[in-house]
This record gives structure tokens, sequence and C-alpha cells, in this order.
């Protein structure tokens, strides 16, 4: 018998009212969408050799009929910002009478959202897709198939299938050396999803990622995805010294970012390793300057510390930081903008994630409000954007309205374009890059859109733009390159706090006016339908 199936994967739309959705800077570059779909392209590895596989991406291109009448079957999934479109494509597929998988992060969460699926791979994929594998080949037609938390084996993680991606449609590309991380974060959905216990690929897997890449011709920026990439120090110094050999060895085609908790600062030997194997940025989670807020999220590391020096630490190293803060905690006994936008501006961090306060499903403050009675019923099947626009699903302890305007008011300063390219200059100063930048096919031609739309950011952009331009140009050329990546995020920051910020104050405007009234809470039959 000959084993052959026709494959159809597809990435979801991401919902366009996301901070995330880059795609003025996207345009700069001739790109379609920051990120490559690494989840989909690693089960893709899983999957038989002789098994046909197409990829489309709806973040980048097309989905039409002639897709469908391809395949054999189709597998989609991905995170809670994908989830609108996760479930309009199981309603396609159910349509046309094609078999359809789902898996990622938000159906390992909220399974009982994806019932109408054929298949629900829930959890890491590596140990379990065989079993899916397995029962498709005897016949069935459905089924559910289901990991341990945080027990996959990484090192039994394929390469990912890179030459299924359209590399010329992303700003980056991303690789994986670990999995978890070692805190506990009350409002966090990673230690529940892959553990408290990182798992780390080893080198050569790493390294063979990257010949991968190299070989398809990509050279630029690659993302490192981890969800805290220091969270096993110890494996990863063992990792540097042959990842800075590799970039060596090829003339560093690559620059590199991650994610990683603010204790980095701690290790200079770390930090200096990171920088000389070409690491440029690194997204921090710093969510509050109030130290009863970090105590109450179960964050203690980052109140051991002055968040300032830290953070001028990383820079100093070369490395460029941007941070989450999160508005709405139970510990804030009045308002906290003055203080979060003091934090900001004395971090000089330019790239800022403020978000309302979201209880993800399966979080240990999911199962608190539902104890104390507050998590709003229903929420999460209304989930829209991301927690800049979709995030207090419960009863706030402050009142809702001076939560919501403490928000506005941090993303108004924030976003202004004098405060931004204030602290973009000051970054530029900073920034102590020992690599010059490599300029890569495209690099001038992006510079010079920039030039020409910067103006479409908003008012007072262009005059901003161009002082840090000449400052940074006076004081420390090497970070130019830098300083102008960071401007060009502008193109979508700037006009995406505008829409946020009226946004919430419709929200505001509705409350004042007595249009909006609590939703009720979650009752134990519906909780015990999610799991909580």
């Amino acid at each position: 018998m000959i084993d052959t199936c026709k494959v159809l994967m597809v990435f979801p739309l991401f919902n366009a009212s996301s901070f995330w959705n880059y795609q003025e800077t996207c345009d700069l570059t001739n790109a379609r969408y920051p990120a490559a779909p690494l989840g989909l392209i690693t089960v893709a590895a899983l999957l038989p050799e002789n098994w046909e596989i197409r990829l489309v991406n709806r973040n980048t291109e097309h989905l039409d009929d002639a897709d469908f009448g391809w395949a054999d079957i189709v597998m989609t999934g991905g995170m809670l910002p994908q989830r609108n479109d996760a479930l309009h494509i199981i309603e396609m597929c159910r349509a046309l009478g094609k078999p359809v998988v789902i898996g990622g992060p938000d159906v390992t969460s909220s399974p009982h959202l994806y019932s109408a699926a054929n298949f629900q791979v829930l959890g890491e994929a590596e140990e379990i897709m065989i079993d899916f594998i397995t029962a498709w080949r005897r016949g069935d037609r459905q089924g559910v198939f289901k990991a341990e938390m945080g027990k996959t084996d990484v090192t039994k993680s394929p390469l990912p299938r890179f030459d299924l991606l359209k590399l010329d449609q992303y700003l980056h590309v991303g690789v994986q050396f670990s999995r978890g991380c070692p805190f506990s974060c009350e409002f966090c959905d990673i230690i529940e999803l892959y553990g408290r216990v990182p798992r780390t690929k080893t080198n050569a897997q790493v390294i063979a990622e990257l010949n991968a890449l190299y070989a398809l011709g990509y050279r630029g920026h690659v993302d490192f995805v981890d969800d805290n990439l220091i969270g096993n120090k110890k494996a990863l110094k063992k990792f540097l010294p042959d990842l800075k050999q590799w970039q060596n060895t090829k003339n560093f085609p690559f620059e590199f970012s991650t994610e990683a908790s603010i204790n980095l600062a701690d290790d200079p030997d770390l930090l200096r390793s990171l920088s000389e194997t070409n690491f440029f940025a690194i997204f921090v989670g710093i969510e509050s300057p109030d130290t009863e807020s970090l105590v109450l999220m179960q964050k203690k590391q980052n109140t051991r510390r002055s968040l300032q020096q830290s953070i001028e630490t990383i820079h100093r190293a070369g490395i460029f930081v941007n941070a989450g803060f999160i508005v709405g905690f139970d510990s804030e006994k009045g308002s906290i903008a003055k203080g979060m936008i003091e934090c900001i501006e004395d971090t000089s961090i330019p790239v800022c994630m403020v978000g309302l306060l979201y209880a993800l499903p399966t979080t240990q403050l999911t199962r608190r409000l539902f104890a104390e009675g507050r998590l709003f019923s229903g929420s999460e099947q209304t989930q829209s954007g991301d927690q800049c626009t979709a995030g207090l699903n419960f009863e706030t302890k402050r009142p809702r309205r001076d939560v919501l305007n403490d928000y506005r008011t941090v993303l108004a300063a924030i976003y202004d374009p004098t405060a931004y390219f204030g602290r973009v200059r000051r970054l530029g100063r900073m920034l102590k890059r020992e690599r010059t930048h490599r300029m890569i096919k495209g690099d001038l031609r992006s510079f010079i859109r920039l030039l020409f739309r910067i103006h479409r950011a908003g008012p007072g952009t262009t005059g901003q733009f161009w002082r840090m331009i000449l400052d940074c140009a006076l004081h420390n050329p090497k970070a130019l390159p830098y300083v102008v990546m960071t401007s060009a995020l502008y193109l979508h920051l700037g006009p995406f706090s505008r829409q946020v910020i009226a946004e919430i104050d419709r929200e505001i405007a509705n409350i004042d006016q007595g249009r909006w009234s609590p939703p009720p809470v979650m009752q134990p039959m519906e909780a015990e339908l999610m799991a909580i």
C-alpha cells in the first residue's frame, strides 16, 4: 500500500488590532509580516517524508478553494490573538468536507472552544504526532492527542522545514534553543504550557537550524523565540561559544534577538558573550515599577534591583531592551500612570508593550479570580485583540474607569513623538555595539523609504526623528542602524497607540454615560468546562 497524504498547513490571521502587527514597518522592506510560523514548520518536519506539504500563511498570502481542493487534510492552529481566524478556518474545512487538525498554545489552553475540529493535538507535538499519524493511517477521522505538560524531550525536536517558508515575506525568522521558564509569574501561561524547568536542545541541533537557514540564502535578523533564553544559564553558557564560532566562520550573517528576564543584567560575562555573538535586542517583562505589584504577581526577580541601572547595564553591553508593562493589578492603590511613565523614561526604553491585565486560560491568576468570584463569564469567547484592546476580563479592585484612564494616560505620554524619540536618542548614546551592523540587500532602500514615510507616524514626528539621527551620528555612529530600526517601528507604534487610546476613550465614555455594566461572573459549570 502506498502511504501518501497531501497536507495543507494554514497559519491563521493575527487580529489586526494587535501591538505586534507591524505592517507599516514591514512595508519598508517589502516584507509582509514580522515573524514566520516556526511552530507549523516544526510540525511539518514531524510528518512522514513522503507526505506532500503546502504552507499558506494567511497573514502574508491568500488562501483559496484550490488549496483546499488539493489537500487530503488541513492542519492549523496558533495563539490567542489568532483564535478568531483559526475557528473560521475550521468552519471552512467542515463546510468543504476536509478533515482538520488543530494544535498550538490556544487549543491546548482552551480545547473546548475547538470541538468542531476533527483532531486536536494538545501540548508539545514532538512525542505525540506519531500517535496522530498512526491513527490517520488506520483510517481514524477524529481524535484527541495530548502530551504531558512540560515533559517533552526537545532534543527529539526535528530540524524545522524552513524550505516551506517564503523567507522574503518576513522581517525575521525564528529558531528555538529552550522551552520553559524557571519563574512563576501569576499572570503568565508559559509555565502552565511548557513548565518551570527549561529544557534545551543540543548545540548541534541549533547550529543545524542556522546552517539550514544559511544554505537557503537567508541573512539578517534571527529571533530566538525562547520563553526565557537565560532560564537555563548553564546550558546557554555552553552553547554561546559554539554559536560565536559558527558566526565567525560564516562572517556573522545573522543578528539575534530574544526574550530574557531582567536578571540577565546581573551576569556581566553572559551579557558580554551575548553581545560578542551578535545579540542586539531582548524583550524583558518589567510589568510594573511598583514593588507590591511585583510581589503579588510573583515576579520577585524584578524587585531585587534598580530597574534603571539594570537596563542601562544591558544597553551598555550593546543590546537594546524592549519591555512589557501591565496596568490593572489588584495591588494598585491609586493612579500608577505617573510612576510607570517615569520608569519608562528613566530606563530609556523606546518600545514598550503596555497592556491591560488579562486573565489567560490555565493561569494562576485565572484560578484565583474564579475562586474570588471575579472572573467574567464568556470573556474568552469574545476575545478579539491582544491585551492592548481586550484586557480586564475580570472585576477590578480599583474602579474600572480609573484603570482605563491610567492606561490611556501612559500610552499618550510614552508614544508622543517627543518622548519616544527622546528615549531613542538616549538609547543611541548608551548602546555600545562591538560590531558594525552588516548591511544586507535592501537596507539602504528601506532607509530611504523611511525618510519619505516617517511623517506618516503623526504630527511632530519628522523633526524629532532628524534631531535623534543627528545626535546619534555625532555621539555614537555605530548605533545608527539600531536607532533607525527603532524609528521604523514608530511607523506602527505611533498610529497604533492613538488607535488604542481612541478605543479606551470610548470605553471610558460608555462607563461615564452608564452604557457599560459588568458581565456576569463565571459559574462553576463554565469553569469545569474550561478545566479551571
